[in-house]
C-alpha cells in the first residue's frame, strides 16, 4: 500500500453535530470512545437557527459546549467546539466537513426537532445521502420529548 494512503481509514478528525438532546449525548459517548481509540480530535458543532434569538442561543450553547470540552479534556481528548448560525443544518454540517477536513462523522438518529423531520426529512437521513466520509449513526429510540431521559442516566456533560 502506498505510504500516502496507509492511514486513510484511521480518522484524525471526528465531527459530532450536537443539539444537547439525550440522543446527542449518546452519540457524544460513542464519539468519545472512537476519539480515544484512534487518538483523534473531536469537533463538536452546534447549529443555531438563524430564525431564533441567535445571541441567546449562542450563549446557551457555549455553556453546554464548555462543559463537554472540559469533560473531553479530562479524558485526554483534544476537542474543538463551534457554534454555527444557519437554517440549513445539514448544509452547514457539510460545510464544516469540507472546511475543517473532517475524516469521520458521528450523528444520532433522533434529536430535538420533534415533528420537523416528518415534514422536512431528518438531518441524519440527509447526511447519510450526502456525506462522502465514513459516518456512524447512533440509533436511539425516538424520544417522547426532548426533555426526558428514559435511561435515568445523568447528563453529566451538559
Amino acid at each position: 500500500m502506498p505510504a500516502a494512503h496507509a492511514f486513510s481509514t484511521i480518522p484524525a478528525k471526528i465531527l459530532l453535530p450536537i443539539d444537547f438532546s439525550p440522543s446527542s449525548h449518546l452519540a457524544l459517548e460513542e464519539a468519545t470512545v472512537l476519539a480515544q481509540h484512534f487518538h483523534a480530535e473531536l469537533f463538536l458543532v452546534h447549529v443555531v437557527s438563524e430564525t431564533a434569538n441567535v445571541d441567546e442561543a449562542r450563549k446557551e450553547a457555549e455553556k453546554y459546549l464548555a462543559v463537554s470540552a472540559t469533560g473531553l479534556a479530562a479524558k485526554g481528548i483534544k476537542a474543538t467546539v463551534k457554534i454555527e448560525a444557519e437554517n440549513d443544518v445539514a448544509g452547514c454540517i457539510l460545510d464544516v466537513i469540507e472546511r475543517d477536513h473532517i475524516d469521520m462523522i458521528v450523528v444520532s438518529t433522533h434529536g430535538t426537532t420533534g415533528w420537523h423531520p416528518l415534514v422536512f426529512g431528518s438531518i441524519a437521513e440527509k447526511l447519510v445521502k450526502l456525506v462522502h466520509i465514513p459516518l456512524l449513526l447512533v440509533r436511539t429510540e425516538k424520544p417522547e420529548s426532548s426533555v426526558k431521559v428514559k435511561s435515568g442516566r445523568l447528563m453529566e456533560w451538559w
